[in-house]
């Protein structure tokens, strides 16, 4: 697993991709970036809940 700050260092490195995508979304017709990538969420969730539950997590706290 991943420590803290090679957490942090990969999150860091991918906030150039991160801007991009927003920045698409919220160009797309709509305009609306929560309409146009809402469906992700229930994915980010159901994730996050199962990553409680792993033996081997990504970040203890």
């Amino acid at each position: 697993p991943l420590g803290q700050t090679d957490g942090q260092r990969a999150i860091a490195a991918l906030m150039p991709a991160v801007e991009a995508a927003a920045a698409r979304a919220a160009s797309l017709p709509d305009g609306d970036p929560f309409t146009q990538c809402g469906g992700l969420a229930v994915a980010a969730d159901i994730a996050s809940m199962q990553h409680e539950t792993q033996y081997t997590r990504l970040f203890r706290t």
